[in-house]
């Protein structure tokens, strides 16, 4: 076994020991003061093997995409493997959320007292409803809204009142959006990473953005939907910076950045994974004016409807404490949400990830490297180009001095866009306002984790482990999302 097989087998196990470790300590504080709220801790389900009508795509899926995948995924056409992982990741998830019956898995999921299904009704007129959703946060106001619809600001719940609207109104529509939709976020990550890195990284990445254990909870939850939408916006910025249409990718960027900020207040930390692909882009002239102008429509809309997005963050702080937010320990949670977070990635992410922090540690030798003798003195000018001068030269020329992939500027590219990622995830949970059911909150930011295992050998080793874990969580759980 290699030395790089072997690093990455030490990871997994210090992972898996994590997991065990939340799952026995999270049961015990359960059983002795019931203040976790969930019944199979770090996840938000219970204790119930099964079957259901979708066992067997979920196990043919698997199988064809841990023994074709890595193969075809190098060999289709570009454009062709785009929409071979979208139709593949959709087979995926829906055979995933079959599992548990087309009632449970699919027809129902959000149309429970939390979800959003349960205040259409409510948005009879759309303006007077957004002027007055703010005073319906707290759980002392009159009609307080449900946890998840008082939890997002109002564009989650307004997208399944326009589904109703045009006559999709109801579960199984909404189930299926969120399912299609969803599962084309893999297909941006593959835009990005090729358009940042190179092709070569994302068509390695396909097969695991494909074969996710993530999509045990993308096929039930609208995180899934806000993911896509989160990470088209991350697309279109990087085709934008490197070039690809910058007015129209830049305004297509800023519109979905807008919109993702009107689904979910934590999505806000997008913004980190945003500058790094503004960093990352070679443009001298980023299209930034373009992205800003896209940015602002979305919040101007909203704005101008009577609806105050900072408010409605203030209240929904003090309604989060006024809930389960309140009782669950930040203790556990802070590195039980790590757990939670293995689980939903899986254990090859935790070897890519891995890899990905080998790759960044070349970063201050490169910064610090003496130029050959001959090369010519850097730029001394001040300003911005200056400034960025040292930066930009690194991520330009070649990491390190062996041959192969993993000495090439496109690995340090892909490794810094996983690595802004990662530190989302880091502040997330630090801020502690995810405490529990991250195995959902944290899919917009998981897909991008899941990128890092383009830098593994043995792929097909790698996906068994991948589709072994999503198989094991769907069957024998009954998951909350």
């Amino acid at each position: 076994m290699t030395r790089d097989r072997l690093r990455d087998l030490y990871a997994t196990v210090a992972a898996a020991l994590l997991v065990v470790a939340a799952v026995l300590v999270g049961t015990a504080i359960q059983r002795e003061h019931g203040t976790l709220r969930v019944d199979w801790p770090p996840l938000l389900a219970d204790w119930g093997p099964h079957v259901g009508p979708g066992t067997p795509a979920a196990l043919v899926v698997a199988a064809a995409v841990v023994a074709y995948g890595p193969r075809v995924a190098a060999r289709l056409p570009w454009r062709t493997l785009l929409g071979a992982s979208w139709g593949a990741a959709t087979a995926w998830t829906w055979s995933l959320a079959l599992i548990d019956g087309w009632q449970r898995g699919i027809a129902v999921r959000l149309t429970t007292r939390h979800e959003y299904l349960q205040v259409i009704d409510r948005f009879q007129d759309i303006p007077a409803t957004l002027r007055d959703f703010t005073q319906h946060i707290l759980l002392q106001s009159p009609d307080h809204w449900p946890a998840h619809v008082a939890g997002h600001p109002p564009a989650a719940p307004l997208t399944f009142v326009l589904l109703d609207r045009v006559g999709l109104g109801g579960g199984a529509w909404a189930g299926t959006w969120c399912i299609t939709i969803g599962a084309s976020a893999c297909v941006a990550v593959l835009v990005a990473v090729r358009a940042l890195a190179d092709e070569a990284l994302a068509r390695r990445a396909a097969p695991f953005l494909v074969l996710t254990p993530a999509a045990v909870w993308m096929g039930t939850s609208a995180d899934g939907y806000f993911a896509a939408v989160a990470a088209w916006a991350v697309a279109f910025l990087a085709l934008a910076v490197t070039g690809h249409r910058p007015r129209l990718t830049g305004l297509a960027s800023g519109l979905l950045f807008g919109l993702t900020c009107y689904l979910s207040y934590g999505l806000t930390l997008f913004a980190v994974i945003a500058g790094t692909v503004l960093l990352l882009g070679p443009r001298r002239t980023p299209p930034l004016p373009y992205v800003l102008a896209g940015v602002t429509v979305v919040p101007l809309v909203f704005t101008l409807a009577g609806f105050d997005w900072w408010e409605a963050y203030r209240l929904l702080v003090e309604r989060y404490y006024q809930g389960v937010g309140g009782i669950r320990p930040y203790g556990y949670w802070v590195w039980a949400n790590l757990a939670c977070t293995v689980l939903i990635v899986g254990l090859a992410t935790v070897a890519g990830l891995r890899r990905t922090g080998a790759t960044l540690l070349v970063i201050p030798a490169q910064l610090t490297a003496r130029p050959p003798v001959d090369a010519p003195l850097p730029d001394r000018t001040p300003g911005r180009q200056g400034a960025f001068a040292g930066i930009r030269s690194a991520l330009r020329r070649p990491v390190l001095p062996r041959a192969g992939t993993h000495g090439t500027t496109p690995d340090l590219r892909l490794a810094l866009l996983v690595a802004a990622a990662f530190a989302a995830v880091l502040i997330a949970d630090l801020s502690g306002m995810s405490k529990a059911e991250t195995e959902r909150i944290w899919l917009p930011f998981a897909l991008w984790l899941l990128a890092a295992c383009a830098f593994l050998t043995s792929p097909r080793a790698w996906l068994t482990a991948q589709a072994v874990l999503a198989l094991l969580l769907n069957h024998l759980l009954m998951t909350g999302w």
